[in-house]
């Protein structure tokens, strides 16, 4: 199938060209990402394969559909990027990679963690500075305390089933229960009791109008003081001017981040020679006790694996009239 591959990265190139070997697509990559300024670039493609960071709202599908394009084929498993009904009402097809390897996201989840307690960043600055001191680096066990996990799916629960494995105690808050997880001593939860009881609290949810801004000053006030915050899922689930109160406070002793609601603009694109232009994440980094990380929880060989192989199996799919992994309208 002829399809136009956008947001490309160095990373991705060489599993594409590894994996389509066997489904033998036509592609075109663009190292620019979708928008309305670049989708002219996609006239006469009948597929769109977009990134995460994507631009796929009502005025780039329209353009889109009027260039012939049939299909949206989205390298990630959230697609709150996309305007789902326009696309729908367009006659196009979404379809997505609904999973990848959730040990990869809750892997780094527990990197972070380790990372943050053990003040591993700068312990590490330090020693090749061939300073060996060790004041100012003192941590916690992790056995023993109280691990929240807010959305118990395949990522949380591939994190939760970690975190039992350190001696915590993990609370889960989720519409679903999983059975599973409760068999290996895990506990379902309501979401204010979490906040409360919680030593640690990780987010593996989607962004939805319902999840935006689930942590903002209200829920950052239940906390317990000191709590420690990881946030792998969307940035969304953040509000970003609530957590630099919650900081300055000392009510959030450490927050570890992998996303971040503004982040389409700064992630994934080198701007060391620039000044950074968005002022609250600025703020973010000026925090000892904050780790920031730019998207990468999802960034091992499997995953990039399974995300490609998935998004030329659905290209295939498409071609053939049975369409997998469609994102429909909620």
């Amino acid at each position: 199938m002829k399809a136009i591959v956008y947001d490309i990265h160095s990373f991705e190139r060489p599993v594409f060209a590894q994996l389509n070997e066997k489904y033998r697509h036509d592609l075109t990559f663009v190292d620019m990402r979708l928008s309305e300024q670049t989708v002219q670039l996609a006239a006469g493609f009948p597929a769109v394969c977009a990134f995460a960071h994507d631009q796929l709202n009502t005025a780039v599908l329209r353009k889109l559909k009027e260039g012939g394009t049939q299909l949206i084929a989205l390298r990630s498993a959230g697609f709150n990027h996309v305007d789902i009904r326009e696309a729908a009402r367009l006659g196009m097809k979404v379809v997505r990679v609904p999973a990848y390897s959730p040990y990869a996201i809750a892997e780094h989840a527990v990197g972070l963690i380790l990372a943050l307690n053990r003040k591993l960043c700068r312990a590490s600055s330090r020693v090749h500075e061939l300073n060996f001191s060790l004041d100012g680096l003192v941590g916690f066990d992790l056995h023993g305390k109280t691990v929240g996990v807010v959305g118990a799916g395949r990522i949380g629960g591939a994190f939760a089933r970690i975190m039992k494995g350190f001696g915590c105690r993990v609370l889960l808050h989720d519409l679903l229960v999983d059975p599973e997880l409760e068999a290996i001593g895990a506990t379902y939860i309501g979401l204010e009791d979490l906040l409360r009881i919680s030593d640690i609290i990780s987010l593996h949810l989607p962004l939805t109008k319902d999840s935006h801004h689930l942590i903002d000053a209200e829920a950052i006030a239940k906390m317990k003081k000191g709590v420690m915050l990881i946030n792998t899922g969307r940035g969304g689930l953040i509000d970003a001017k609530a957590l630099i109160g919650g900081l300055k406070s000392g009510k959030i002793g450490f927050a570890g981040l992998d996303v971040y609601e503004e982040e389409e603009n700064v992630f994934f694109q080198d701007l060391s020679s620039g000044i950074l232009q968005d002022d609250v994440l600025a703020r973010l980094m000026t925090f000892p006790n904050v780790l920031i990380t730019a998207h990468q929880a999802f960034l091992t060989n499997e995953a990039l694996q399974a995300i490609v192989s998935t998004t030329l199996a659905n290209l295939d799919s498409f071609e053939r009239g049975a369409i997998e992994n469609e994102v429909r309208i909620p």
